[in-house]
């Protein structure tokens, strides 16, 4: 097992210098993928891109936390940085692959850059991401499922993920972004799913395997541009025009993961066929005299314009399975999906502006013959504050389901008609999640976590005993620990 460097990590995040000082009692409250916050239980920390910065541990840490006191100066200058560590263990404790335990971090890096304070540039602000991931994805050598257990899960590395120029314009009405970017910061976002840990709950299954290299999401981002246009009254509509491949296209002889065709985040490529997602998001009940409880409904889309290869049918028409086929899937024009997200306070306790319950699902649905995943769905609940004198805790309970496409379900019914063998045939897969934040410190928190996964890979046979027929159901237990600074 990969032994993970937890320990110094941690003790960097601890120790390494100045950023802007936090204030010590409550949040800023600001949503998740940058849009006004809804969600009452939005949680103290979260490892989902889409996160804001919240507070910091440096207030707990006395002498310790700016030793030179530099994080005011910087800040004054318009520089400002934070770092948030997240480590954690999960095992599986039954199903799946097979039994076992793992270790995975990641550092992550941010900078800030105000523009206006440091060169006098009017609304412009240079924003740059880098992530250090370390460890073993448990996913990916125990459970073989497809909603994969963590969102930090991703081959070790050190890269850089987002780098990028934002220019606010018209009073700060219409905001034009280039650079670097990764959608799953700002599009497909549910402020109160921010909490759980499994990655569907961030970037969903439906578009991290119906897109080339998972689409722009961590831990990939690709050159882009985006406009976000806010009229008020709780409106906001955004687009994003990404280059459609942030690895690059695999050739012979190259190694077909595309975090290894794109090791340090630094390809920019620009020459790949565009992917285009847009959304459209009404805010309501978000002003203090509001009489009702604040939420959000948002409708979006994507559209891929490159080729993708057929589930089914190789390049002369034939059946994959068949034995006198070519093996080289037929080309598909184009992949494209349309969302829908409600984000909803239930209940909010009285005079408190960020406990409660909150509650969330999304739909998706993918029509094109190109899409692995055809329909998803997820929902949830979470609630801040629940216990007395635990005004910060967040627990929730989740759930996601992803639907195998037509063809990827006809395509194994071929395996099993030219093979002659019966064989488990894909449908779905499906996970429950319960997670419980836990604030130590303002800026520390650890987070127990528990995941029952249903039917792994969709239903796949057990790679390591084709015999024993599918995969069983996979109980995952975890304990995850963040730190902010």
């Amino acid at each position: 097992m990969f032994r993970s460097p937890a320990p110094a990590l941690l003790i960097a995040v601890l120790t390494v210098g100045p950023a802007a000082a936090q204030p010590t009692g409550k949040p800023v409250f600001e949503g998740a993928g940058g849009d006004p916050r809804i969600s009452v239980s939005q949680p103290e920390s979260t490892s989902q891109a889409s996160g804001g910065y919240v507070r910091s541990i440096e207030p707990s840490l006395g002498p310790f936390g700016d030793p030179l006191g530099l994080r005011p100066v910087l800040k004054e200058k318009g520089i400002e940085y934070s770092l948030t560590y997240v480590g954690e263990t999960l095992g599986n404790a039954f199903g799946g692959i097979r039994q076992g335990a793992i270790v995975q971090d990641r550092l992550n890096l941010r900078l800030n850059l105000d523009l206006q304070k440091l060169v006098g540039w009017d609304g412009a602000t240079v924003h740059a991401n880098a992530y250090f991931i370390h460890g073993t994805g448990l996913s990916r050598y125990y459970v073989g499922n497809l909603l994969t257990t963590s969102v930090i899960e991703a081959l070790p590395s050190s890269r850089l993920y987002v780098l990028w120029l934002d220019q606010q314009l018209f009073d700060g009405k219409l905001g034009i972004r280039i650079g670097q970017q990764a959608a799953d910061t700002e599009f497909f976002v549910s402020q109160t799913a921010t909490l759980f840990v499994n990655s569907t709950f961030g970037w969903p299954v439906i578009t991290g395997l119906d897109l080339p290299s998972g689409g722009p999401a961590y831990p990939l981002a690709a050159p882009a541009i985006r406009a976000k246009y806010v009229p008020g009254n709780g409106f906001s509509l955004q687009a994003g025009l990404y280059d459609g491949d942030p690895a690059g296209a695999n050739r012979p002889g190259q190694d077909p993961e595309a975090q290894r065709l794109n090791r340090t985040g630094t390809n920019f490529r620009l020459r790949d066929p565009a992917l285009i997602v847009a959304e459209a998001t009404y805010a309501y009940n978000t002003d203090d005299n509001a009489k009702g409880l604040p939420g959000d409904i948002t409708l979006g889309g994507w559209q891929h314009f490159g080729r993708f290869d057929s589930l089914r049918f190789d390049d002369t028409g034939l059946p994959l399975a068949d034995p006198r086929s070519t093996g080289i899937g037929r080309r598909l024009r184009g992949n494209a999906g349309l969302y829908a997200i409600w984000d909803q306070t239930l209940y909010r306790e009285t005079g408190k502006d960020d406990e409660g319950l909150g509650f969330f699902v999304r739909a998706a649905y993918s029509p094109t013959r190109s899409s692995l995943i055809a329909a998803y769905v997820d929902t949830g609940l979470a609630y801040k504050g629940l216990f007395p004198g635990r005004d910060d805790d967040t627990v929730g309970i989740s759930l996601g389901h992803a639907r195998l496409s037509d063809d990827a379900r006809r395509a194994d019914t071929d395996m099993v008609v030219y093979s002659g063998m019966p064989m488990p045939r894909r449908r779905a897969e499906t996970v429950i999640e319960a997670t419980y934040q836990a604030v130590v410190v303002p800026g520390f928190t650890l987070q127990p976590d528990v995941q029952l996964i249903l039917h792994p890979g969709g239903g796949i046979a057990n790679p390591r005993d084709p015999q024993a027929g599918r995969l069983r159901n996979a109980g995952v237990f975890g304990l995850r620990a963040t730190v902010q600074y």
